[in-house]
């Protein structure tokens, strides 16, 4: 990429994941675009793997305008936008399509709007596919196993809530730490995508991975609304076009990095467990009953109603 032009907008982007992972493909991507869109004059600065603070510090940085994007789970922003404790609820979603359905549709619209009231513009959602447990020891094949055992959770009320219905203890602990913590027995075992899983190295510790796939909970791309506020609509409009671009570009990444991970964990001794969800579905119910006529009970009702 040519040098900047002196005069050149850098909008800078902080995320925690590494340089190997699909967001963060998707994250370069949108930057080569935005480039080409503004003729070199804005350009955006991705700093992967927590260079410039944790997810929730950044989140926070962005909040206050002192740093202009960041990409998250949607798990940490419900302490920001509670209605987004949505997306942390267990087999919400029917399956990928109807997942995909509801965050193109209304309600995700919606959902990436709210956060303009705390400070936090949504541009766009990346596909972070399922997540499900891995564990040092125990497979987790029934709820029953999860009794007593530590399980690292975003820091997430409803994520800590999932656990806790499960029979597990959560235990919230930085991504960038949870290596250390399983290898020292902090933790058990953990959750998530088998992207994050292979790329992050804790398939070296943890053996055991159960795709129960109790959530899909959306990666988010945010904006500072005072930064947003700041730029003319013609650079906003290829700000939000960038982004979208790359959406598509993930989506595709995406299923071919789940795909390529699992071939790969199972390569690296890991033992792929496919266990029954219908057990897990009816221990978390009670997550469902407390939420009967509060605002994301009804966010519930109308992602059901999503054909």
């Amino acid at each position: 990429t040519k040098a900047a032009p002196r005069s050149a907008l850098v909008l800078k982007l902080s995320h925690v994941l590494d340089q190997k992972h699909p967001v963060h493909a998707a994250m370069a991507y949108m930057a080569e675009r935005l480039a080409e869109k503004s003729n070199n004059t804005v350009r955006l600065e991705v700093f992967p793997n927590g260079q410039l603070g944790g997810e929730t510090e950044s989140i926070e940085q962005v909040q206050h305008g002192t740093l202009a994007m960041v990409k998250t789970s949607a798990a940490p922003m419900e302490s920001f936008v509670p209605d987004l404790a949505l997306f942390g609820l267990p087999y919400l979603f029917r399956g990928e399509d109807h997942y995909w359905k509801v965050l193109d549709g209304p309600v995700g619209k919606e959902l990436l709007a709210a956060g303009a009231k705390a400070g936090l513009r949504g541009l766009c959602y990346y596909d972070s596919g399922s997540r499900s447990f891995y564990t040092k020891d125990t497979p987790i094949l029934t709820p029953a196993d999860l009794s007593g055992m530590k399980i690292r959770v975003m820091r997430s009320k409803t994520a800590m809530d999932l656990i806790t219905q499960l029979g597990g203890a959560p235990t919230p602990t930085p991504f960038g730490e949870l290596y250390t913590a399983l290898q020292q027995g902090m933790v058990d075992g953990a959750e998530n995508n088998p992207p994050s899983l292979f790329t992050s190295r804790h398939f070296e510790v943890a053996k055991q991975y159960s795709l129960d796939e109790h959530t899909r909970i959306p990666d988010m791309l945010l904006i500072s609304e005072a930064v947003w506020q700041s730029l003319s609509p013609q650079v906003q409009q290829w700000v939000q076009q960038a982004a979208e671009e790359s959406v598509t570009f993930e989506r595709k990444l995406w299923k071919e990095k789940t795909e390529e991970s699992l071939r790969e964990l199972e390569k690296a001794g890991v033992t792929v467990h496919r266990p029954d969800t219908k057990p897990f579905q009816d221990k978390v119910q009670p997550m469902y009953d407390k939420l009967e006529g509060t605002s994301v009970g009804v966010l519930v009702k109308r992602v059901r109603e999503v054909r």
